[in-house]
């Protein structure tokens, strides 16, 4: 519905051609924008209206004891969530206002935009049973190490701790009356947050529309097939200020495949533009420090690289 009411603003109240990229640019950038606000909105209020019935202090004890596990159930819950990086980012914010570490709540924002079930389709249609099946291991490996190496860091301190702490002091002795104060309280959290990131979202999505709309993706091919061994990250860095949801770019690494291109180098392309993108880094600047962000950055681009190259090695057996 959604869909249908934006392509009737932007081709018929607007008459812009959906053929021309800045029509194709201008509805991409009203669709994001309304899907992801409406989607901060409404999780964020779902969250805080389930979190009223949990003490903060009691679930962040229940992941920080169970070390790796919380890491990898974080992972799991990504994997089955059918969001891109940026629609990841208000779970992700709500873990942090929870007070789930930090390792685990980049457990969830890594794995979520690499695995989800339509892709997963997607992949066994092109690419076999086996090929899908370890891309989905290595995605929920990535999400699972990363998570318990940026946990490792201590790096709490490069939160914005406005956005982080606000609302959380003095919940855990908060009692609510009953359900109509329970759902308040989540919409209020909800109404709070989004009124901090609105901004930071219609930047990154505007961001994300042009590159999604004008940059040529022969350009990105072609330049990817001349650089031989270094093809893996060339074509991960090429990827990361790329927007787009993974089962999108899905076309794209098949077309690197069939082009001779290696499988590794194909799938970590898709896995960079799918798990990060410039509007991500946008819209993340408002939770947490520029120091913070690109170390989030290096270490997922260098664990998809490493398997980018693993693949490439067991492309023999797995093709």
């Amino acid at each position: 519905m959604l869909r249908l009411i934006v392509d009737w603003l932007t081709f018929f109240v607007l008459k812009l051609d959906p053929g021309s990229k800045l029509g194709a640019a201008l509805n991409f950038f009203i669709y994001d924008s309304i899907k992801i606000l409406l989607l901060l909105f409404v999780l964020i209020a779902v969250i805080g209206f389930g979190r009223s019935f949990l003490p903060q202090e009691k679930i962040k004890a229940w992941i920080t004891q169970k070390k790796g596990l919380g890491n990898f159930f974080a992972s799991l819950f990504g994997a089955i969530t059918p969001f891109c990086s940026c629609s990841s980012i208000p779970i992700f914010m709500s873990f942090l206002k929870a007070g789930v570490p930090l390792g685990v709540t980049f457990s969830f924002l890594i794995t979520s935009p690499l695995i989800n079930e339509y892709l997963v389709v997607l992949m066994i249609g092109f690419f076999g049973w086996k090929i899908t099946l370890m891309y989905v291991f290595s995605g929920m490996f990535i999400g699972v190490v990363s998570g318990i190496i940026l946990g490792k860091m201590k790096l709490e301190k490069y939160l914005e701790k406005d956005i982080v702490d606000e609302g959380v002091r003095g919940e855990n002795g908060l009692k609510y009356k009953g359900m109509m104060e329970r759902v308040i309280f989540g919409l209020a959290e909800a109404k709070t947050i989004v009124k901090k990131l609105w901004f930071w979202i219609l930047i990154g999505v505007g961001i994300g529309a042009f590159i999604h709309n004008y940059v040529p993706q022969q350009a990105v091919q072609s330049i990817i097939g001349k650089t031989g061994i270094f093809s893996v990250p060339i074509a991960v860095l090429f990827g990361v200020p790329m927007y787009g949801g993974c089962a999108a770019i899905v076309p794209i690494a098949v077309v690197l495949f069939q082009k001779g291109f290696p499988l590794g180098t194909a799938l970590a392309f898709m896995m960079a533009v799918a798990a990060l993108s410039l509007p991500e880094a946008v819209m993340l600047r408002r939770a947490m420090k520029l120091k913070l962000i690109a170390i989030f950055f290096g270490i997922t681009t260098l664990a998809i690289i490493f398997t980018g190259y693993l693949f490439n090695a067991l492309q023999v057996i797995l093709v």
